[in-house]
């Protein structure tokens, strides 16, 4: 008697379908407490390939405001807390978006601080030296050019970008420097995010620092899954 009367009870009482999930960005640990939000995904650490989708926070609720196709490092990515530098991975995590540049003049409606590239600029990646994962208008004495990189010499992939802000306001020598969101190149990357370059200048028209935008970086799943981030 007790089964037939479970059974009744299901077909008057039919369980409620479960909840579809909110937005992705409601299901993250964090957004950087800003109300906007780039998101890169990745299926899994091997993949070189993924999505990058931006949001905004609008009365309360994440809002997609554009996506476009994503490529991460050629060795898939990696935790960032624990990312070593030369592994041509893509750093795992959230992250500050400090500043825009470019080789090429900044897209209209760009809001961001936008600095341009001249052949006189580089990024600092030697580990010997205090320009460790920064800019630097002609190299400094310690800082050598088979470990930096000569920015205008990447004319294509940094036409426009965005500092992502992996390594940056504390460096740690050893685990990386110069890991942007540009445009892309030929393949994949040497550990950046990048997006074609109509992409690449629809986020530069989006993002306003005033809304102090990040950057998520993660996997569909696993110890790197976006949603830990």
């Amino acid at each position: 008697m007790r089964i037939v009367a479970v059974l009744l009870a299901s077909l008057l009482f039919p369980l409620a379908a479960p909840a579809a999930p909110g937005p992705l960005p409601e299901r993250l640990a964090d957004t950087g407490g800003g109300s906007q939000l780039l998101i890169a995904q990745a299926l899994d650490t091997g993949a070189t390939t993924g999505r990058l989708t931006w949001w905004d926070r609008r009365d309360g609720s994440w809002v997609e405001a554009g996506s476009a196709p994503a490529r991460f490092g050629a060795k898939g990515l990696v935790e960032g807390a624990s990312r070593v530098q030369g592994t041509d991975t893509t750093p795992t995590g959230l992250y500050s978006l400090p500043y825009a540049f470019g080789v090429a003049a900044a897209p209209p409606g760009t809001r961001y601080p936008y600095r341009r590239a001249t052949d006189r600029s580089w990024w600092c990646e030697d580990n010997e030296s205090r320009a460790y994962n920064r800019w630097v208008e002609d190299l400094p004495p310690d800082c050598r050019a088979s470990e930096s990189e000569h920015l205008t010499a990447y004319a294509s992939q940094y036409a426009r970008a965005l500092v992502i802000g992996f390594n940056y306001t504390r460096p740690v020598r050893g685990r990386g420097a110069g890991i942007f969101l540009h445009v892309n190149g030929r393949g994949a990357t040497a550990g950046c995010v990048s997006v074609p370059a109509e992409a690449m200048d629809r986020v530069l028209a989006w993002a306003d620092p005033a809304r102090r935008p990040h950057i998520a970086i993660g996997t569909n799943g696993g110890a790197t899954a976006i949603t830990r981030y």
